[in-house]
């Protein structure tokens, strides 16, 4: 395959290839002490097919978390995160080239550390991806929801959804152009308390690494909305 095709694939969430993506993400004045938070998604991509039309892509995200201190006295918290696992049910778009949609998730906290990166509860998500790989990039959307099965003391209920535009632009020898902010919504939260949205974009390169080709991506994005009271991380690194 060529570097804007292996390119195409690795921009779909749903994309019919195995892989292991490491993104790392730098919020920056994060929480009242306007520290840095730092958490490595460890996200492997692995497809399953059921007939020659229809298979089932698994996403499994386990973030390494490392919180910094949210109060006076405070020390920095590292910890891992709850595990997300999602199993889309795939089959292509006529008219899309390569689209799918998807759906089905679940959620499992995994957390071993500390309280601080958890919810502590199980949770159970409903997820549908539609991408465009027709043009000379990769575009589409990823949408989904999760709600907790039962509360905790630690992290309680929670009904949070979550939406991912993406777009592509692919340039030969596997270089591109990209915008994939991460929506996040609190349904619980009072209002003017529930959206973060951010804004922003980056470029990649896929590259080979003897026969394994190797995706690498640099991205920075601003909350051009956050909740009103809460002092969170204006601005972001991306990195995968």
């Amino acid at each position: 395959m060529s570097a804007e095709e292996l390119a195409k694939l690795a921009q779909n969430p749903v994309g019919n290839l195995i892989s292991v993506p490491f993104q790392n993400n730098t919020n920056l004045n994060f929480g009242p002490e306007k520290g840095t938070q730092n958490v490595l998604n460890i996200q492997p991509v692995i497809p399953i097919e059921i007939s020659k039309d229809w298979n089932i892509i698994t996403r499994t995200i386990l973030p390494v978390i490392s919180m910094p201190s949210l109060y006076p006295g405070d020390d920095r918290t590292n910890g891992i995160g709850d595990t997300v696992f999602t199993a889309f049910c795939r089959r292509p778009i006529p008219g899309t080239g390569s689209g799918a949609l998807g759906r089905s998730c679940n959620c499992r906290p995994t957390a071993i550390r500390n309280s601080a990166t958890r919810t502590g509860a199980w949770g159970r998500r409903s997820s549908c991806c539609t991408s465009n790989m027709a043009t000379p990039g990769c575009t589409g959307v990823l949408v989904n929801n999760i709600w907790s099965l039962s509360s905790s003391k630690q992290g309680g209920s929670y009904n949070n959804g979550l939406i991912q535009p993406f777009v592509n632009y692919n340039f030969p020898e596997g270089f591109y152009l990209t915008s994939a902010p991460i929506l996040t919504v609190d349904w619980q939260a009072d209002s003017g308390q529930k959206w973060v949205v951010p804004l922003g974009g980056g470029v990649g390169k896929i590259f080979h690494f003897g026969k394994l080709p190797v995706n690498t991506q640099l991205s920075a994005y601003y909350n051009v909305v956050k909740p009103i009271t809460a002092r969170t991380g204006r601005s972001a690194r991306r990195c995968s």
